[in-house]
């Protein structure tokens, strides 16, 4: 066990060493000189030019200076914005909240219509239940995020008024009632890909010696399901559930510009279109280190509910 956390703990540094390597090559491929693109619309003033040449050690070897980046990263220092003036991290702590409760009401959406319709198609593959839900999740795959999003505001929001189309929110329910159409228009896609994983899994189980056996002894139907194909597709569906989030953690970017919505992925957005590398630094270094815990907590979570795993890692 000690061996097996030693060799995950140097596989997640060596996975951010070169991430973080990576990032920081954004700065120097930028095109002009660094002190320009990190000056921005400010006014070119020599003290400003000096300061920045001083921070960033634009006349050190590339290997120092990303040596010198790292180490402020380490502090918690990620430099501060070309376009306000903002230390990165305040400005990214600032949106993360939004873009992550954003993401968690999507997951909630997607497990909740995509595990139970996966089962079902696959308990009853080749009737009615499996080729709607089937033909369903073709087309909910095939629809982009953000024309589910026009959609949904034009049905909800314009015709029904139904719900609220672009802001936060204020308050539990408010921010639920208009983070409900954002969630969904990710959610869409997201719960087509599960339900299809899903599903094959239930078919893969239910074609078992061990489930035949069970309905050749009279087993009820919801201890088929509960004891035998829920318990057995766990694996596939934690590890596609995994894939949704990392999914539903960085394709906020065009939901929440369509809504309106001040989180990471508008953050992102308005950096990338005024050239402030220092938020699209820090914005990419946090969105590696999502991708890598959520990674490590499927791996987890595959340990303990199949331990013939542990053999394996």
């Amino acid at each position: 066990m000690l061996t097996f956390l030693l060799k995950r703990i140097a596989s997640i540094l060596g996975v951010l060493l070169l991430v973080s390597f990576l990032i920081f090559g954004l700065l120097a491929l930028s095109p002009g000189s660094i002190v320009s693109t990190l000056i921005g619309t400010r006014p070119a003033t020599p003290e400003l030019v000096a300061a920045l040449e001083e921070r960033y050690r634009v006349n050190d070897p590339f290997l120092v200076q990303y040596w010198h980046w790292l180490t402020n990263m380490l502090q918690g220092d990620l430099g501060t914005s070309v376009r306000t003036g903002e230390s990165v991290l305040t400005l990214i702590s600032s949106r993360l909240p939004l873009t992550l409760q954003l993401a968690a009401y999507a997951i909630v959406l997607v497990v909740a219509a995509g595990i139970p319709l996966g089962m079902l198609a696959g308990m009853r593959r080749g009737r009615a239940a499996d080729r709607i839900t089937s033909t369903a999740a073709i087309v909910a795959m095939s629809a982009p995020a953000f024309a589910i999003a026009i959609l949904l505001i034009w049905v909800f929001g314009v015709r029904l008024n139904w719900l609220p189309v672009y802001g936060p929110g204020e308050g539990f329910a408010e921010r639920v009632r208009h983070l409900t159409l954002p969630a969904v228009s990710m959610a869409v896609a997201m719960s087509a890909l599960l339900l299809r994983q899903t599903r094959a899994a239930t078919m893969h189980v239910m074609d078992q010696d061990y489930v035949t056996f069970a309905r050749a002894r009279g087993v009820a139907r919801g201890k088929v399901l509960t004891r035998y194909a829920l318990r057995n597709t766990a694996l596939p569906i934690i590890t596609a559930s995994g894939v949704v989030l990392i999914v539903a953690l960085s394709g906020t970017v065009l939901v929440e510009r369509v809504f309106a919505l001040q989180g990471v992925g508008t953050l992102m957005v308005d950096s990338v279109n005024h050239n402030d590398i220092p938020v699209v630094q820090g914005l990419t270094l946090l969105v590696a280190l999502l991708i890598v815990a959520v990674n490590q907590l499927v791996d987890l979570l595959t340990l303990v509910i199949d331990p013939r795993t542990r053999g394996r890692s």
